[in-house]
């Protein structure tokens, strides 16, 4: 089974304490985020969660319904190199 987004940031920062401090929330956010909302990061923490791991899982790859182009909420600098 392949990781949602979600899990690959994670996997990424290390655990979900970690990611959790990176963008200003408590663990049990990131839990129910994996587990109770079905991997889906609320708008006001995607990009803080990308941001958290340098960009290497995208805002489109963690909600794909609110940046449905893959350059969408990428940093300028970075949104050139892709």
């Amino acid at each position: 089974m392949s990781q949602s987004p979600l899990q690959r940031v994670i996997k990424l920062i290390g655990t979900q304490v970690a990611l959790a401090k990176a963008i200003g929330v408590k663990q049990a956010h990131i839990w129910n985020w994996l587990n109770r909302d079905g991997g889906e990061v609320p708008p006001a923490y995607v990009l803080k969660a990308c941001s958290a791991v340098e960009w290497k899982v995208t805002p489109h790859e963690l909600r794909p319904d609110i940046y449905p182009n893959i350059t969408d909420g990428m940093p300028a600098t970075i949104e050139a190199d892709a």
